[in-house]
C-alpha cells in the first residue's frame, strides 16, 4: 500500500469521501497542464459539495470572541 492508498483510507474512516483527494504529478515547466488539473479537481469537488466535517472555529477567531 502506498501513501495515497493509507490517505484514502484515513479519509474514509474520518467520514471524508476520499474522492476529495487527489495527486497529480506536473512538471514546472508544463503550466497549461497545471491550470487544467486545478479546475478539473475544482470542478469535481464543486460537484461533490460542501465538507460534511463542520468547521471548528479556530483559536484567534475565539479569543476574539471573548
Amino acid at each position: 500500500m502506498d501513501r495515497s492508498e493509507a490517505t484514502r483510507m484515513v479519509l474514509e474512516v474520518q467520514g471524508i469521501d476520499p474522492e476529495r483527494y487527489g495527486i497529480e504529478w506536473v512538471s514546472s515547466a508544463e503550466a497549461p497542464r497545471f491550470a487544467e488539473v486545478v479546475t478539473q479537481f475544482t470542478e469535481k469537488i464543486r460537484r461533490i459539495g460542501p465538507n460534511p466535517i463542520p468547521r471548528r472555529p479556530s483559536v484567534a477567531s475565539a479569543a476574539s470572541a471573548s
